[in-house]
């Protein structure tokens, strides 16, 4: 009775929230720019969707799309939603492409550990490029340096969670804003500390098969099998972050799949709206867990 009333109280707040917002609509424009050349393929591109007629600075959301590393498009029909969506909000979003390592190999368990930590890293170095790219052109493209967004879908969202929050992360220069993961896990919690921690909102179902909710190995896979790899889901990261009284928003889809890497986009989007505006852009602490 107790968590029926918790959760029915949070669809009370969020009906509030999304009735005082103030509705925006603004008008929005989309470039396509290559931000990475590749020897004998194609360069990665990214798509930048902005509002018109605008002369201001404003934040970027940068979206990495889902697909096993392997699948995938940044202009396919849920992220080309996705970002036009928020572009009407009055943000900045970019949405990457970024290159596919585990095409024609697979992410499942026959696959060596080794290749998935090399996704990761490949995939979050070629976001990290792109997001110099983009700093690099700041001025033309009026951005807001320091309130860089990562947004990511399932192999998307361990990307982002990889580059903020990893050992290769410590090595970079940039300072990201905050950050928005749907169903998606890191590597290793170690380097979640007080300095590196940013507000970080985490979409996932508990019945998620592919990406665990919690600390499992990806796909569940068995010790003896080759792609056996311990993750930490969205539970383990929410925690983390509890400990470390630092912002966070776990969102909880009780008997939830992995669909819940793009529903989200279609089914809580004033939720992440939230966020980004209170969480990250205005700074208010704020800590949350709801069920759904």
């Amino acid at each position: 009775m107790k968590l029926f009333f918790i959760v029915s109280l949070f669809f009370l707040g969020n009906t509030i929230a999304q009735t005082n917002r103030e509705k925006k609509n603004y008008k929005i424009k989309k470039r396509t720019f290559s931000y990475k050349k590749i020897k004998s393929q194609k360069n990665l591109k990214l798509d930048l969707y902005q509002p018109k007629n605008n002369n201001e600075k404003k934040p970027i959301l940068v979206y990495v799309h889902g697909g096993g590393f392997s699948s995938g498009k940044r202009n396919d029909k849920i992220s080309k939603y996705f970002c036009q969506e928020m572009a009407k909000q009055g943000y900045i979003v970019a949405s990457l492409s970024y290159r596919l390592t585990m095409k024609n190999i697979g992410f499942g368990c026959n696959v060596p550990a080794s290749l998935k930590i090399k996704a990761f890293n490949e995939g979050s170095k070629d976001i990290y490029e792109a997001v110099q790219y983009l700093i690099s052109k700041k001025e033309k493209f009026k951005i807001n340096e320091k309130k860089i967004i990562l947004i990511g879908s399932s192999a998307g969202a361990e990307t982002v969670l990889h580059l903020a929050y990893s050992k290769e992360a410590l090595k970079n220069n940039i300072s990201f804003a905050g950050l928005v993961a749907m169903a998606g896990a890191a590597t290793s919690l170690k380097y979640i500390s007080k300095e590196t921690a940013i507000p970080t909102q985490l979409f996932h179902g508990v019945k998620d098969k592919l990406v665990p909710y919690n600390i499992a190995p990806h796909h569940y896979c068995k010790k003896t099998d080759p792609g056996y790899l311990t993750l930490y889901g969205s539970k383990a990261i929410a925690e983390k972050l509890k400990k470390l009284n630092t912002s966070y928003y776990l969102y909880t889809i009780k008997e939830g799949n992995h669909s819940w890497n793009t529903r989200p986009i279609y089914e809580a989007r004033d939720t992440i709206l939230d966020f980004i505006k209170d969480a990250i852009v205005n700074q208010k602490m704020l800590q949350k867990e709801v069920i759904h």
